[in-house]
Formats: structure tokens, C-alpha cells, sequence
């Protein structure tokens, strides 16, 4: 069985069996009979008008998962669980094509209102974004660049990019060495250790959500956070299932696309990491387009 299908038999609600039907049925009639065998026809007739409805109804409450007695136990998803099914998802997705790479983040205020972010990039450098600086309309905000696509701290060209490492050994080390590189300064200085493994996860994190990895590189992204300990499962919530990483971060993941659909965090196209203030975070789209808008 593989992460699919063994989430899809976690998440499913099973029939109750024939048994549980019967011993239902029969607690329900011990109720009505109040334990006494001298009821009156009269009060039997009164009780069985209403025995099939009542009895469904008890088998209903019997079998549902919180409250089953009887039924086999409710099977809890695990973080770990999502993260896999998703990463065997995503390995399976077709890699898509356009002529922008865009991607789109809306984040609701406190005054639900929502605010949104958006950019595209074409594969030789050429970018235009949209949002409050620009007053809602698409503008280029950048001039040709050989590297647009940006990890934390370290910036790629599309070919780079798809030539990532599928192994996760191999690329938990390139993306270290990359960082060891990098040039990148916090305000306190230049990146320390713990910076670039706070970084490292970032960039996971961007290689399932807002870059144009294949689809192996995501896979490979989403089983290396699956690995890290302490991914929590916040159960439902719209767009998929709600994680909390290790980190603190939250993911929206929909395991059977492999898709994150939203996020807490989220690095912007010059590489800066940006952390959603609401704690609902943000919702975001990323994808290939052949359209720009005027």
C-alpha cells in the first residue's frame, strides 16, 4: 500500500458491520422495554411505531467514529503521514509549462480585508509584480537577471533549479554548500550556523510551495520535512490539511495533489523571507501561466 492509498484508508469513514447493526438494535429494544418484560401491548405499539427510525438512529450514533463502541478505532494521521502521501503526489503530478512562472499570495488583516502579492518570471529574468507598492497594477520591477528564482539566500536560474538533486542526502547537501556560499547577512551580520539551518528548512519549504521545482525535487522536498520531528497534524481545514512544522511554520497541504495551498511563510523573488502575521496565514497559488495582465 503506498502513502496514497494508505492515507485515503486513514481518512475513510468504514460501514458498520451487520454485528453492530444487530447488538445496536437489540440495546436500543432492552431501553424501550426498560428492562421489564410485563409491558402493556398498548405500550408496545406506542414504542414500535417509531423502532425502525429510532434503531437506524442509534446505529448511526454507535458507528461514528468519536463516539463508536463497537467499531474499530479511529485511525489518527499522522503529520508525517500527509507530508509523504503529498511528496508521493507530487512526484506523480505532470511538470507543467508556461511562458511566466506566477505566483500569488493572499494574506486577510485583522480588518478582514485581504492584501495580496503576486508576481511573474519569465525563465531569462524578466519580472513584474503586483501588489500595494504598485498600487494593484502588474509592473516590472526588475531588470534582466541571469538568476531569478530565488531560494533563502541563494539565487538560481531555471536550469539550476530543475538540475537539483532528487536524492535527499544530496541535496540537504547542496543546499548546505550553496548557503556556506552565499553572502547573505541578518541584520545582527553574516549568517551563523544556526541561520543556515533555519534556512536550509526555508528553503524546503519554497521548493514544495513557490518555485518551479520538478516534480521529483518537490517530492524529495516534502519527504525531507516529513523527516524533520515534530510535524504536527491540525487536522481539516480549507485547501487541505492544516501542519505545523517544527519550526513553528504552517503548511496547507492537500495530500492528494501534492499541492500547498497555503502557508505562514514564504520566500519573496529576491530571496527575503517573509513571515505572515495572521495566524490563519496565507493563502497562495503557484503555477505556470502564458498570460500577463495588462
Amino acid at each position: 500500500m503506498n502513502d496514497l492509498q494508505t492515507l485515503r484508508a486513514a481518512l475513510a469513514v468504514d460501514e458498520p458491520s451487520q454485528d453492530v447493526i444487530d447488538r445496536s438494535r437489540h440495546r436500543l429494544q432492552n431501553r424501550i422495554r426498560g428492562g421489564r418484560t410485563s409491558q402493556r401491548r398498548t405500550g408496545w405499539l406506542i414504542a414500535g411505531a417509531g423502532l425502525t427510525a429510532a434503531a437506524a438512529a442509534a446505529v448511526a450514533i454507535a458507528v461514528m467514529p468519536a463516539a463508536s463502541v463497537d467499531g474499530p478505532p479511529v485511525q489518527t494521521v499522522s503529520g508525517q503521514q500527509i507530508l509523504l502521501a503529498a511528496a508521493t503526489a507530487a512526484e506523480r503530478s505532470p511538470e507543467g509549462s508556461g511562458t511566466y512562472w506566477h505566483v500569488k499570495v493572499t494574506e486577510a488583516d485583522a480588518a478582514a480585508a485581504a492584501s495580496e502579492y503576486e508576481y511573474w518570471i519569465k525563465p531569462d529574468g524578466q519580472s513584474w509584480m503586483r501588489g500595494a507598492k504598485t498600487g494593484g497594477k502588474v509592473m516590472p520591477i526588475k531588470a534582466l537577471s541571469a538568476t531569478p528564482f530565488s531560494l533563502v539566500a541563494v539565487d538560481l536560474t531555471l536550469e539550476q533549479l530543475r538540475a537539483l538533486p532528487t536524492d535527499p542526502d544530496a541535496l540537504k547537501a547542496w543546499i548546505a554548500e550553496a548557503l556556506e556560499r552565499s553572502d547573505a547577512r541578518t541584520s545582527a551580520g553574516k549568517f551563523t550556523a544556526s541561520d543556515r539551518e533555519q534556512a536550509a528548512f526555508q528553503s524546503l519549504i519554497s521548493l514544495v510551495s513557490t518555485l518551479p521545482a520538478t516534480p521529483e525535487v518537490r517530492a524529495t522536498a516534502f519527504r525531507m520535512i516529513a523527516a524533520y520531528p515534530g510535524v504536527e497534524n491540525l487536522g481539516t481545514v480549507p485547501g487541505g490539511q492544516g501542519l505545523v512544522l517544527p519550526t513553528g511554520e504552517r503548511l496547507v497541504v492537500d495530500p492528494a495533489t501534492g499541492r500547498v495551498n497555503g502557508t505562514s511563510v514564504f520566500v519573496t523573488m529576491d530571496g527575503a523571507v517573509y513571515k505572515v502575521a495572521n495566524p490563519a496565514g496565507a493563502r497562495i497559488n503557484a503555477e505556470w501561466t502564458d498570460t500577463l495582465p495588462e
